[in-house]
């Protein structure tokens, strides 16, 4: 159940038995390309159940992914899919949750910082520039996006490699905590040296 303070703060959705989808901010029945529109708006909202105002709203954004998913060019290989149902039930599902969350939360970071710096620039009119939109213009764009996104993709591949050796180190630490003579006999054995 939903804490009413929080119900208060966020735009609240109510979904009936019968599938509907009601906004109590408009007083209307509103439908799953509606609240695609608030996540594209980044406008905070629930979705709750009328009856138990049990949160639904991580269902109806699953259910949002599943449909663009099946409308048009996936997002997920079948192969990732197929990845990230195996880490449910494992002792690695919270590090990977938090690994995929601060992942996208760095490539969001990257593409905001993109579209503040680069676009921007591009768009104010110069001295001798050519007009936004010419073809003049998309191909000094072209030119300039390649270095520019090398480096940002730098950027998110570092911040990538770290989060996963600190998930790593994680792993690690609860092995040590969970299987204290293990993780002991394992340090204290010597490497064997290669015959030559």
């Amino acid at each position: 159940m939903v804490e009413q303070n929080k119900m208060e703060t966020y735009r609240t959705i109510k979904k009936y038995p019968n599938r509907r989808l009601y906004d109590t901010q408009t007083s209307s029945y509103i439908t799953l390309a509606d609240v695609k529109a608030l996540v594209l708006a980044h406008e905070a909202f629930l979705v709750v159940d009328a009856k138990s105002e049990e949160d639904l709203t991580r269902a109806i954004l699953l259910q949002i992914i599943l449909e663009e998913e099946a409308g048009g060019a996936p997002m997920f290989s079948s192969e990732m899919l197929s990845q990230m149902i195996r880490f449910y039930g494992s002792a690695m599902q919270s590090m990977m949750g938090r690994y995929l969350d601060s992942n996208m939360k760095a490539f969001v970071d990257m593409q905001a910082k993109f579209s503040s710096q680069v676009v921007p620039n591009l768009a104010k009119p110069a001295l001798g520039m050519p007009a936004l939109g010419s073809p003049e213009m998309w191909n000094q764009f072209l030119n300039f996006q390649g270095p520019a996104m090398q480096n940002m993709m730098n950027t998110y591949v570092e911040q990538s490699q770290q989060l996963f050796q600190q998930m790593q180190d994680q792993v690690k630490e609860q092995t040590r905590k969970i299987f204290p003579d293990v993780a002991k006999s394992s340090e204290a054995k010597p490497r064997a040296k290669k015959a030559t």
